[in-house]
């Protein structure tokens, strides 16, 4: 159930999709915010950032949908952001056992063969015009455009064993059965010699939780701890929400939380100095127990057409005593590492407290439903449970994932699936935001 092969055509979809809802709770349009917009509620500065696909294999007949590549950033006045370089596919390189690549194979030839399947199959738009809210949760159609929510590279698995095989992978919501397709909706076996590998994993979300409130790290905490509730103040006719406090970074001698775009800033949506209470509101008891802790200072823009390569955002804390950069039951992080294929890891949510898991990809594309559409992110960590093990919920997004072992940062949790956690890369997020580690 995905695109083409050299004998197959995969259908794309026109039309810009309307935006998503934001849970089960309630419905709401949320209209993408233009420059204009956020002069006027003084929009914090924010990164942007592109990504691109590119034509690099021979042999398929279907050119990928070109996108732009350039990440442009800039935070507080620094310019930087995440970069698509040789740099950035060595490191995935690096990550992958060599003798999982098959002959004739290196890894810049299989990047590159990723990269054009993640442009065709991720970046066109998904038809949302004549979707109802919370349409998506229903079962997709087979087509590759709609079913496709996932392309990377990976361990080929059959019938539950790993085969040390590298792998083109394709994440889809649902796996049908050959019988089910039609031959414009099957996967190729492999790709020039590269062989595929299909995995469903539903719907990948960010987890801003709809969830009802429940104890400690959802009450309030003095000082406020990484893997606790924060959230904004909800606008009217929003329901409540709540995500994680990921972790506490710094620049010079100012202090920030650390989370998402969706946890601190709504999407793009919230304007420079919006307070972050802890715990979130959706925790806050009604009248609310909470209070603000901090102010948004910087965010990653989210971009609906291209590539995003981070959701990260920061709120800055005018008094260091009301936090800590102790992680709930894990400590601090004791510095920062680059995501290894298999590398045991680790995090404290809001909603799902302490869980153990594995890196199960470091290069892998996707498509994530927000509340502003269907959003693509490049080269993203894909992270397993540990035995089976769901790592992560609604609610735990913009935790810290940290090595298991050494406590070294290695991702920022932004969304995922009930099999599946979705990371950025702890260097893209720092870099776009111009911090490091508390």
């Amino acid at each position: 159930m995905s695109s083409k092969s050299s004998r197959q055509t995969v259908k794309k979809k026109s039309g810009a999709g309307k935006a998503e809802t934001k849970n089960s709770q309630a419905a709401k349009t949320i209209s993408k915010t233009d420059s204009k917009t956020n002069s006027k509620r003084g929009a914090p500065d924010a990164v942007t950032s592109k990504g691109a696909s590119k034509n690099a294999s021979e042999g398929v007949k279907k050119a990928a949908t070109k996108v732009a590549t350039k990440a442009a950033t800039k935070v507080a006045g620094v310019k930087g952001g995440a970069k698509n370089s040789g740099t950035r596919r060595r490191a995935a390189a690096a990550s992958f056992v060599p003798s999982m690549l098959g002959a004739g194979f290196d890894m810049d030839r299989c990047l590159a063969v990723k990269d054009e399947w993640a442009g065709q199959l991720l970046l066109p738009n998904y038809n949302v015009d004549t979707v109802a809210a919370g349409a998506l949760s229903a079962a997709p159609g087979p087509a590759p455009d709609d079913n496709v929510v996932g392309v990377g590279l990976g361990e080929k698995i059959v019938g539950g064993i790993h085969t040390g095989i590298l792998a083109l992978k394709f994440l889809v919501r649902v796996k049908y059965n050959r019988e089910q397709l039609s031959s414009s909706d099957e996967l190729p076996p492999s790709v020039n010699g590269l062989p595929t590998d299909v995995e469903q994993v539903g719907t990948f979300r960010s987890f801003n939780s709809p969830l009802a409130a429940t104890p400690d790290p959802r009450s309030r905490l003095l000082p406020a701890a990484p893997g606790c509730s924060v959230g904004f103040r909800p606008p009217p006719g929003q329901p409540p929400m709540a995500g994680t406090f990921g972790a506490l970074v710094r620049r010079a001698q100012r202090h920030f939380i650390l989370s998402n775009n969706h946890i601190l800033a709504d999407e793009n949506q919230l304007g420079q100095n919006a307070p972050t209470f802890q715990p979130g509101f959706l925790d806050a008891g009604s009248p609310p127990n909470n209070a603000p802790i901090a102010a948004l200072s910087a965010f990653s823009q989210l971009q609906t057409n291209g590539f995003n390569f981070v959701d990260c955002a920061i709120s800055e804390v005018a008094d260091p005593s009301l936090v800590t950069n102790s992680i709930l039951r894990i400590g601090p992080p004791t510095g920062t590492t680059a995501a290894r294929d298999k590398m045991p890891v680790h995090k404290f949510g809001r909603t799902t407290g302490y869980r153990v898991g594995f890196v199960d990809s470091t290069a892998m594309d996707v498509r994530v439903t927000y509340g502003i559409g269907t959003l693509r992110f490049r080269n993203q960590i894909i992270i397993k449970g540990l035995n089976g093990q769901q790592f992560s919920t609604n609610g735990d997004s913009g935790a810290l994932v940290v090595e298991h072992g050494t406590n070294r940062a290695t991702g920022l949790l932004i969304a995922g699936s009930t099999t599946h956690t979705i990371a950025n890369h702890i260097a893209d997020v720092l870099q776009a935001l111009n911090v490091r580690l508390a």
